[in-house]
């Protein structure tokens, strides 16, 4: 066997990896901005479910996944640890099953802050998408949209069963 050639790691076998270094090297990015702006607990992850609670109001879990684009169980993780953080509270909603998330009195004053930072980050990203060959943005939502058609394990078995394995 022979080793892999020098320089940077790229190609489909590595395409997981390079995503998650491209999200890593975003977030960074998003990260120290919230540092600047003397938030530096504030994680990138937070943005859109307080989006999503200043546009709408208070929300069950489930509703926050729905408008934020996760599973109910990443919601559920990112609330909990917002809830510990001081930005969210969770109240007991009609059923004793849901809990509805209300932003903390903190979080809503943060909102004017975070909202300049949002556009310029939308600014931002749009500037990174113009400089790309394929948008970023629309390569993301076309990857997502052919893995719901098709999913990864689907197309991972069908190669399997090509190759006989």
């Amino acid at each position: 066997m022979t080793a892999p050639p020098p320089g940077p790691a790229t190609g489909p076998a590595l395409l997981g990896t390079r995503l998650r270094l491209l999200l890593d090297t975003l977030e960074r990015g998003v990260e120290g901005v919230y540092a600047d702006l003397g938030l530096p607990d504030f994680r990138p992850r937070y943005a859109p479910v307080v989006r999503a609670l200043a546009a709408a109001g208070d929300l069950p879990i489930r509703d926050v996944a729905r408008a934020t684009g996760v599973t109910h169980s990443a919601a559920s993780q990112t609330v909990a640890q917002m809830a510990r953080d001081g930005l969210v509270t969770l109240v007991p909603g009609d059923d004793a099953r849901r809990r509805i998330v209300r932003l903390t009195p903190r979080a809503e004053a943060l909102l004017p802050r975070l909202g300049a930072e949002w556009d310029a980050t939308a600014r931002a990203a749009a500037e990174l998408d113009a400089e790309l060959p394929y948008p970023l943005s629309r390569l993301v939502t076309d990857a997502l949209a052919a893995l719901e058609r098709r999913p990864m394990r689907e197309r991972i078995g069908e190669v399997q069963r090509d190759a006989g394995a």
